[in-house]
């Protein structure tokens, strides 16, 4: 869903009990001294980062795709498989991928929400020659990965390379848009707006405060 900036920092200004936008941080002559509202501007992407980092993913929203079949780029939608025969692959990702929400291929009999780390004995499991070892489609296992081509998700493993992508649903990193709006997902707005607030507190040398804050954000997921 798309929040306005400028609700965003009404929202959070209450939050903190300050409703006065162009009350400075600091006593000081300087034109150029941030206010409160800019302070609170320039936090908003990194609380949504952190927020929907954190978030279970069952309160992250669906609407970010990869592996569609519309667009003009080919490669977000293709299917590398691994080795002569093998049913395990890889795809590549959006420049702006930050989390993976859900990935399941047709033949999968669940869907995968957590990726594995790649530098965990589970991923080099997946390499193991025996491939009861590795991920199956009863129990599949996907890893975040970065090849020459781009960001990747591996995948093991379907019973045929006639398998097709059936969920494919990710959270990019968050930008503010051409129309100064900022896509948060809908459940995770409050904690957004709090731990905006605390990261703001922080920046004004309120630690107490701030602590507090992000703490309720984290209540909130």
């Amino acid at each position: 869903m798309i929040f306005q900036v400028s609700k965003i920092k009404q929202d959070v200004r209450v939050c903190i009990d300050q409703n006065v936008s162009s009350a400075p941080l600091v006593n000081d002559d300087d034109m150029d001294m941030l206010t409160l509202q800019d302070v609170i501007g320039s936090k908003i992407l990194e609380a949504v980062e952190l927020v929907h980092k954190a978030a279970p993913y069952w309160m992250l929203e669906l609407g970010h795709n990869f592996s569609h079949n519309d667009g003009d780029d080919d490669s977000r939608r293709t299917i590398y498989w691994k080795g002569v025969g093998d049913t395990c692959g890889y795809l590549l990702l959006p420049d702006d991928f930050m989390r993976l929400v859900v990935f399941e291929m047709s033949d999968w009999e669940r869907p995968v929400y957590e990726a594995i780390s790649t530098d965990g004995p589970m991923y080099r499991r997946q390499h193991s020659r025996v491939k009861a070892l590795r991920g199956t489609a009863q129990r599949p296992v996907v890893a975040l990965g970065v090849k020459p081509e781009g960001k990747t998700l591996e995948f093991w493993s379907c019973k045929s390379r006639n398998a097709t992508v059936t969920r494919a649903v990710y959270i990019p990193f968050p930008v503010v848009d051409a129309n100064n709006g900022v896509d948060i997902s809908e459940r995770c707005y409050e904690a957004v707006v709090y731990m905006c607030a605390g990261l703001t507190m922080m920046s004004c040398g309120e630690g107490e405060r701030a602590k507090n804050l992000m703490d309720l954000a984290k209540t909130l997921l």
